[in-house]
């Protein structure tokens, strides 16, 4: 279902007023994840990336840091199980990290709840099916957020991703909220089978020629 007319407003009016009300209310929490990031990880506190959102248009994401920039001999970066430092580890397993996005949910560039705004270069490597996904405002969580999180496939998760856009409203939206309580309080799905981070998307090889 298209994000349009009166249900689009009332979306964007309650991404509005949580930002505002989440920014304001959860400052001290702010202020003690900075403050430990800085003394864990030093600067910058703030992770930013170029990230695609509502029909591929590319925007900047903000979260908190949660690993090192350490490098090995070769001046590489070493792995993110290397780099992942345990403030960091306890900011992903509770969502902490993710809490600066509040700014982009004030700017409009994501929703409280859609598809995960991955990364610009997997833009090509989708299916014309996958890329469907863009065709919702991204979101700070979402369906397959609640459904497993890193615990499923690439697939999977652009099969819940394109199932939200197809099924989007008010109600879904209100109802993945309610789960993502559960899910953060309950740390479900957060590190993929033991990895740290899920691993690169590269295109479905049932897709390649």
């Amino acid at each position: 279902m298209k994000q349009r007319g009166w249900r689009r407003a009332v979306k964007v009016a309650v991404d509005r007023a949580a930002a505002v009300a989440g920014i304001v209310t959860l400052a001290p929490v702010f202020a003690a994840v900075a403050a430990g990031v800085r003394v864990t990880m030093g600067a910058p506190v703030v992770f930013r990336q170029k990230r695609p959102g509502l029909h591929g248009a590319i925007f900047e994401v903000y979260k908190f840091r949660t690993m090192t920039d350490a490098r090995g001999p070769d001046g590489e970066l070493l792995s993110d199980e290397e780099r992942l430092v345990p403030f960091g580890a306890f900011l992903r397993r509770t969502s902490l990290d993710e809490l600066p996005q509040l700014f982009n949910l004030l700017k409009g560039d994501i929703s409280l709840v859609g598809p995960r705004p991955l990364l610009v270069r997997y833009l090509p490597r989708y299916t014309p099916e996958q890329m469907r996904r863009h065709d919702v405002l991204p979101g700070i969580t979402g369906w397959a957020q609640v459904n497993g999180r890193n615990a499923l496939s690439w697939e999977e998760k652009f099969a819940h991703d394109v199932w939200y856009a197809d099924h989007w409203s008010l109600v879904l939206d209100a109802k993945i909220l309610l789960k993502t309580v559960l899910v953060v309080f309950e740390a479900k799905g957060i590190d993929g089978g033991g990895v740290v981070s899920a691993p690169e998307f590269m295109g479905t090889p049932a897709a390649q020629p």
